[in-house]
């Protein structure tokens, strides 16, 4: 199983039950959010995996809920948008049974961040996941020039997008702020490189899965939270 590259990240203690994810790691356990952060390591509340990420794709109370930690400069990033969303967005997402977060954890390079920001601003205009879409599409490798300045204004014309605004929001960088809370959520999380993916079953539990697996981890891993 690959994965992209990896960055260093302070050790981060997390609680843990249970030992049932793919990954043979122990299974999170998501405690309320606090109404005041107290002093040590963060603690991981829902909110770690449902906030600064893009808009819920499909249903959104659909009983399980799959987020993404990627990057679109990451390879196998890319190998999973070809290989295996399709299929899960046709049988689980369509059909109401998973709703799908993507989160930024920018880890490959400036345009990484750059496509982030991107995607953001598109999200202004409620077209957040057909700007995911074509970054993908066009990816050609990493930091090799395929989502530079130029071309990220490109596709936003191919989508459709009001340039003005959009580009009003490029140069203001107005989702900085969420970009970085993203990034830093997929810190407490651990995570060393992407894509990472989170599986959140109606109990509130969470298996891990890392890397671009096929689709039949994920559908594993649905079918038993479906069934609960």
């Amino acid at each position: 199983m690959g994965i992209g590259a990896g960055i260093a990240s302070a050790v981060i203690i997390i609680a843990f039950l249970g030992f049932e994810a793919v990954t043979n790691q122990p299974e999170l356990v998501i405690e309320p959010a606090p109404a005041v952060q107290e002093a040590g390591p963060p603690k991981i509340t829902m909110s770690t995996f449902l906030d600064n990420g893009s808009p819920i794709l499909g249903n959104p109370n659909a009983p399980v809920t799959l987020v993404e930690f990627g990057d679109y400069q990451c390879h196998f990033c890319n190998v999973f948008f070809h290989s295996t969303e399709d299929s899960i967005l046709k049988n689980y997402v369509e059909t109401g049974k998973v709703r799908m977060i993507f989160k930024d954890f920018n880890i490959i390079g400036p345009d990484s961040i750059n496509a982030s920001h991107g995607a953001h601003c598109a999200n202004d205009q409620k077209m957040f996941w057909e700007y995911h879409d074509i970054l993908y599409t066009n990816w050609t490798g990493e930091n090799n020039g395929w989502a530079s300045s130029e071309n990220l204004g490109r596709f936003a014309q191919e989508v459709g997008l009001d340039m003005d605004k959009w580009t009003e929001c490029m140069v203001g960088a107005d989702h900085s702020q969420t970009i970085l809370a993203s990034n830093n959520d997929a810190k407490s999380l651990e995570l060393t490189g992407t894509p990472a993916f989170f599986i959140i079953g109606p109990d509130g539990k969470t298996t891990r899965v890392f890397g671009a697996q096929p689709f039949e981890v994920f559908e594993s891993i649905f079918e038993a939270e479906l069934m609960k």
